[in-house]
């Protein structure tokens, strides 16, 4: 049933919105845009960063490195003499054996030694071919011979071009035959004037006679008269021929005293001697040159020769043969090969050593010129011997260091590359007291070590693989290329050994593999 009380009108909603509603309407908007936009990705953003900050540097590139556990071993210190450790070796020459080669190319003709043998210094060990180098001498001997000729000649040129420069005969005869001739046409120019007047008066003489005969005719035979004039024209003919002779003498007084001159400048400058002299210097310089050469390719040719027998440079034994009769040398030729000219190798008994190799553990207690105890089959007495150097030749499969041991008056029963075993005895500075002790020790290789303003330091890398640079204080103690550290580093640390050049304390690395290199060349 209907109420007529009840108002329905008071149930309706009004669709205009008030002032009030209109002026709250911008702050609920804004509240909105807080509430579905702002507020997630705020939320995203932190998310995020807590994301990168647990990340850390995972996420930055890492740097490949190779790493190698640091060198633990035990030190024992024992009494002077006593044994520290022994060691498996084998006997080499000192400092190594000598190669004895050939040094001309040929072919082996005979071989003189064995493997064993003993040899003194230039014995002979191997003969060659010598055919063509005696030849070659003997070509040389002759040019020689010929050479010797050459210089001879020149020296006996020189001799005789010095003798023409010091007395010079020659010119000294010419100028006395040109003196000569001269003194004799001023003779004759003198005598001239003399025999010009003899000339006229025997002129005159011929004519008077001629006309008193030609006076006469008839009373003298015709022939007399003729005789008379013949006598006149010959004495006319022999003064005129002195009248025209005077200047022809002074002339050719004047042409002979030029040569006079001329000889006697010659004398003084002698010229042509010198150059002779001169000449002559130069050829026996030259020949002597040609000589010397000559003598030079004499004895390269002996040289060869005695080169084909190979001898022994020093006294000792022969280790091996590298050549038989019959083997091809190269000698020294430029494009012989290091090994093709071999013929022996050998070695001197008195000087011998010992590669022993001597495990990683026991080369802290290695020390130059520590005492060793040498035992071989080969030999029933005791061998003594001393440490040499520990070398750097390390072998990765045995985990062992190599250790030159010296041999001290080896007895004649031991030979090279015969096995033996090397007690290393404990030496003098390194007793301290009657009792043994044994200690753990840290070695690194040297090369890992680095220096800073801090001290020496190397780079490790912990467990979450980021590089660190840790400070450490060395001993001073190591052997070869291993160094003692006295603190900074745990049995557990992995050195890092490639890829530090740009490293920095807390660098992200990757580690790519253990570096096994360290220490084996």
């Amino acid at each position: 049933m209907s109420n007529p009380s009840l108002d329905l009108s008071q149930l309706a909603l009004e669709r205009q919105p008030s002032a009030t509603a209109k002026a709250a309407s911008p702050i609920v908007h804004r509240r909105r845009w807080l509430s579905r936009y702002a507020l997630p990705a705020a939320i995203l953003v932190g998310f995020g960063a807590l994301v990168l900050a647990a990340a850390g540097s995972r996420l930055m590139p890492a740097r490949s490195v190779k790493v190698m556990p640091v060198i633990v071993k035990r030190a024992e210190v024992q009494q002077a003499g006593s044994t520290l450790f022994q060691a498996p070796g084998w006997i080499e020459p000192r400092p190594m054996a000598v190669e004895v080669s050939a040094m001309t190319p040929g072919i082996i003709e005979q071989l003189l030694v064995v493997a064993g043998q003993k040899v003194e210094k230039g014995e002979p060990i191997a003969i060659l071919v010598s055919v063509d180098a005696e030849i070659a001498l003997r070509q040389a001997e002759n040019a020689l011979a010929i050479r010797e000729g050459e210089l001879n000649r020149a020296q006996a040129e020189l001799s005789a071009a010095r003798i023409r420069v010091e007395n010079p005969v020659h010119l000294r005869v010419q100028l006395a035959d040109a003196q000569s001739i001269l003194t004799k046409s001023k003779t004759e120019l003198a005598k001239l004037p003399f025999l010009i007047e003899a000339a006229r008066a025997n002129a005159v003489y011929a004519q008077n006679s001629m006309e008193g005969k030609q006076s006469a005719r008839g009373a003298i035979s015709d022939n007399i008269i003729a005789k008379a004039e013949n006598d006149h024209a010959l004495a006319i003919a022999s003064l005129n021929e002195l009248l025209e002779r005077k200047p022809n003498l002074e002339r050719e007084v004047k042409a002979i005293e030029n040569v006079v001159t001329t000889l006697e400048q010659q004398m003084e400058l002698l010229v042509e001697e010198r150059r002779q002299l001169g000449e002559a210097e130069a050829k026996v310089q030259s020949a002597e040159a040609y000589r010397n050469e000559a003598k030079l390719m004499v004895q390269q040719a002996q040289l060869m020769l005695a080169r084909n027998t190979v001898r022994a440079p020093m006294a000792g034994r022969i280790l091996r043969l590298f050549a038989v009769p019959g083997t091809r040398v190269m000698g020294l030729e430029t494009a012989a090969g290091q090994s093709s000219s071999r013929v022996v190798e050998m070695y001197d008994p008195q000087c011998l050593q010992i590669r022993a190799d001597v495990r990683l553990e026991d080369v802290p207690l290695v020390k130059q010129g520590q005492p060793v105890v040498i035992e071989t089959a080969s030999s029933p007495e005791v061998v003594r011997g001393r440490v040499l150097q520990v070398t750097s030749s390390a072998n990765i499969q045995k985990n062992t260091l190599e250790v030159k041991v010296e041999i001290l008056d080896p007895p004649t029963t031991i030979s090279p590359e015969m096995l033996v075993t090397a007690t290393f005895l404990a030496p003098v500075n390194e007793s301290k007291d009657d009792g043994a002790s044994e200690t753990e020790r840290i070695f690194v290789p040297r090369q890992l070590t680095q220096t800073s303003e801090d001290g020496s330091f190397v780079w490790i890398v912990d467990d979450r693989s980021i590089a660190r640079k840790r400070v450490v204080e060395l001993e001073g103690k190591g052997t070869g290329e291993l160094i003692a550290i006295k603190s900074g580093l745990s049995v557990t640390d992995k050195l890092i050994t490639s890829g530090r050049e740009e490293l920095q304390d807390g660098s992200r690395v990757r580690v790519t593999g253990d570096d096994t290199t360290i220490g084996v060349n």
